[in-house]
């Protein structure tokens, strides 16, 4: 009786981390061979987000990626978004980390993967898209009053064009067809940018096919080695 309580009592923890992860990190340890990892909300990067906000905290992920990384039982890596974006630093590091593993990867965009999401979801070496998901492709934007020396709006300007680097080098687009996408006045009413849907998404050479969880799936277990 006391080995089954035992067992009932680690079961029971088991499950409570388990829960735990999933709140914390939007993940949990990996499912045979593959680590899942979700970038849900806002990315949440330098500044804490108010506790209404749905994010996705950057130092979350790092450790989880790392440590993927060097762990031999994980074959590969599934990145599921449904973001708005977030902080472009944060973002454009956690996009950094993917592209620089040697264990492959996948994303697969759901809801959305807009803004700072874009350079998040090409920077695995394979990319899906839902078709009814869409992407978003601006300016790099700020919140108040940003420009207030003509260095600010220098670094404001590398920073945008590390962006568009970052997804002319890990898409089939080239970085002037992203800053046309960017700079689009004809699409949004108060702004600018241009809104991409699953198959138009795959049409501008941003994502590689337009799929589901399952495909997803099994692009990246015919990577695995």
């Amino acid at each position: 009786m006391q080995e089954e309580y035992n067992q009932n009592q680690c079961c029971g923890q088991d499950e409570q981390q388990k829960q735990e992860d999933i709140r914390e990190f939007g993940s949990t340890k990996p499912k045979k061979d593959i680590q899942i990892v979700s970038i849900i909300g806002q990315i949440e990067g330098h500044n804490l987000l108010g506790p209404q906000t749905k994010a996705t905290k950057y130092e979350h992920i790092i450790p989880l990626l790392t440590d993927a990384e060097q762990d031999d039982a994980v074959k590969g890596i599934l990145l599921i978004l449904n973001t708005a974006g977030g902080d472009v630093e944060a973002g454009l590091a956690l996009a950094e980390l993917v592209r620089g593993m040697r264990k492959p990867s996948v994303s697969l965009v759901l809801g959305g993967g807009h803004s700072i999401g874009v350079p998040m979801a090409v920077s695995a070496d394979y990319s899906f898209i839902a078709p009814t998901a869409s992407m978003t492709v601006h300016p790099l934007r700020s919140n108040g009053l940003f420009i207030t020396s003509q260095e600010s709006f220098a670094y404001f300007l590398k920073m945008q064009e590390r962006i568009i680097n970052f997804i002319a080098d890990n898409a089939r687009i080239d970085a002037k067809q992203v800053q046309t996408l960017m700079n689009n006045k004809n699409q949004l009413v108060d702004d600018i940018g241009t809104v991409l849907t699953g198959n138009e998404a795959v049409q501008a050479g941003i994502i590689d096919a337009v799929g589901g969880l399952g495909d997803a799936l099994e692009k990246l277990k015919s990577m695995q080695k």
